[in-house]
């Protein structure tokens, strides 16, 4: 155990202990009003967009966004709703609907106050290649021992009706990939929102308790997923935090989330309805 302790529990110390002296030079270079404005800032941009992506994400407010839509281009809210209905990817488009809610509340929200609150550019926050390449192996690593841990759960019937989120992936070549590019963008939204914004917009007041900070709203985000996955997300949250500091890019964490996500969505169609074998439904 001593053993352990030492490979693994004490270089964590050591990268903990390099982001906090980072962090407090760059806290040095701060005036107090602009510290304690930035982290109010933060702090509520975090509340609303939680709670946006939270209560606007569901179909029901699809429906009655389109109920309004129908009166305000005057085609009536009943024969807008069924013409999409008619539509063979009707399903999908409330699947678009909860990835752009995402996009909006996680990506381009905290976008708009990175550049034109703070005044600062993105790529600060992550949005740059950064030292990817540098920590590529620990992003394979974590990837690879998950999808490990994948292919053995994927023969049980819970996870094979639980993903993919969306059950006509398996129709046709353009559902599937319609789907994957919601699912993309969604988590390049969520990234940016937790690795990105809130990691490094917390950093120079917290140091590596920004990761930790982090890491709360992110479990809670996961609390409707069975309660291993919740679980996980807690150390999968703090790896992928200490590791957007190091690369100073959010695009591994995009990387390691998509290649996870696509081979959930994969494996669970290999063991039922199989891949898509036509382009259209």
């Amino acid at each position: 155990m001593r053993d352990l302790g030492r490979r693994f529990v004490l270089p964590l110390y050591d990268v903990l202990a390099d982001i906090d002296r980072e962090s407090v030079k760059e806290n040095a270079e701060l005036d107090a009003s602009s510290r304690s404005n930035r982290i109010i800032w933060i702090f509520f941009t975090t509340a609303v967009c939680l709670l946006l992506v939270n209560y606007l994400k569901y179909s029901s407010v699809y429906f009655a966004t389109l109920s309004w839509l129908g009166d305000v281009f005057g085609s009536g809210p009943k024969s807008l709703i069924t013409s999409l209905k008619q539509s063979d990817y009707f399903i999908l488009y409330k699947h678009a609907w909860w990835g752009s809610v995402h996009l909006v509340g996680y990506g381009l929200i905290p976008m708009v106050i990175v550049k034109w609150g703070f005044k600062q550019s993105l790529r600060e926050y992550g949005w740059q290649v950064g030292a990817v390449r540098q920590h590529l192996k620990w992003y394979i690593a974590l990837a690879s021992l998950i999808l490990v841990l994948l292919t053995i759960v994927s023969f049980r019937p819970d996870f094979q009706s639980h993903y993919p989120f969306y059950k006509y992936a398996y129709r046709s070549w353009s559902d599937f990939l319609g789907w994957e590019i919601i699912y993309i963008i969604q988590f390049i939204s969520l990234e940016f929102f937790f690795r990105g914004f809130i990691v490094n917009g917390l950093r120079p007041y917290f140091g590596s308790s920004a990761v930790f900070i982090m890491c709360l709203p992110y479990l809670m985000i996961h609390f409707p997923k069975p309660w291993l996955e919740a679980s996980g997300a807690i150390f999968f949250g703090l790896f992928l935090g200490i590791l957007a500091i190091r690369s100073k890019s959010i695009w591994g964490g995009v990387g390691v989330h998509v290649t996870i996500a696509m081979g959930m969505d994969i494996a669970a169609l290999l063991q039922t309805n199989g891949l898509p074998d036509r382009w259209w439904p």
